[in-house]
């Protein structure tokens, strides 16, 4: 048994069974010594839910040392496990069980790999570790790209990582009756980065471009511009534009680079702009 497993005593019952299903769930399994069916099932509970402590609480009840808790759920023969919810037992499993049928009984309480990476995009964008945000959260919408949860805080990232556009795109999908605070927060964040994508600054130089497009060191300029509003593809495009004029343009290349390295890891766009650069110079 692992050090997660609780054993169900009289002192404990209240705080375990009662207090703390009130946060998650606890299952409670029964079992004897003599009875090996028992032992095996116990086991198998304790290895299985190793790593799910945060969602599952296994407690256990020796029903030789215990069989007040036992009577008092009721319990006719062993091996038997109740999954209990609040203080309420909303489920159970009775007799041997199969690794199959284990699985299958506790898939209906564990978190779906989807609800583990929403809650460590989630995390890490709270932590401002936006790359490891962007991998899980990718993650998570290829699984199920039609919760809503999931599509906010694609949203969230993707606006934290200057793709405007797919932000919008995202929320637009949202249904009414999932436009929460989230979702209103989210629709701020996009307005106000819209905003400073757009700024006058880039306006002008923008218009002295069309007036100079030979201009090398404007484009720079607006390149560097783009890159602080998170218009990466935009100053990549530009930047490897001046290369493909000018293969030794050093301050580009480094530019380019330097752009590229600000991207979050695993991103298409860094990805994509390493291999053309690559291929210019090789």
């Amino acid at each position: 048994m692992t050090q997660a497993t609780v054993a169900l005593t009289p002192e404990n019952f209240q705080q375990v069974v009662l207090e703390e299903s009130q946060k998650k769930l606890v299952l409670v399994d029964f079992f004897a010594e003599q009875m090996p069916e028992s032992i095996e099932l116990r086991d198998m509970l304790a290895r299985k839910l190793t790593g799910f402590e945060q969602f599952i609480t296994l407690a256990t009840v020796d029903c030789a040392t215990q069989q007040a808790i036992a009577q008092q759920f009721g319990i006719q023969s062993l091996p038997t496990a109740v999954m209990v919810k609040q203080g309420q037992p909303v489920d159970g499993i009775a007799g041997a069980q199969t690794e199959q049928q284990l699985d299958e009984f506790l898939a209906k309480f564990l978190p779906k790999p989807e609800d583990t990476l929403l809650a460590n995009g989630l995390q890490a964008l709270e932590q401002g570790q936006i790359g490891e945000a962007l991998s899980a959260l990718t993650q998570a919408k290829a699984l199920d790209d039609k919760r809503a949860d999931i599509t906010k805080a694609f949203a969230d990232v993707s606006i934290q990582v200057g793709k405007l556009e797919q932000a919008k795109a995202l929320l637009e999908s949202v249904l009414m009756v999932d436009q929460d605070s989230y979702y209103q927060s989210l629709m701020s964040k996009l307005e106000l980065a819209e905003k400073a994508g757009n700024s006058p600054e880039i306006q002008a130089l923008e218009k002295k471009v069309l007036e100079q497009p030979d201009n090398v060191e404007i484009k720079r300029e607006l390149a560097v511009q783009y890159s602080q509003v998170n218009r990466q593809e935009e100053a990549l495009q530009l930047l490897y534009s001046l290369l493909l004029g000018d293969s030794s343009d050093a301050d580009s290349k480094k530019l380019m680079l330097d752009v590229i390295a600000g991207l979050a890891e695993g991103d298409k766009l860094a990805t994509t702009y390493r291999r053309k650069l690559f291929a210019m110079m090789y």
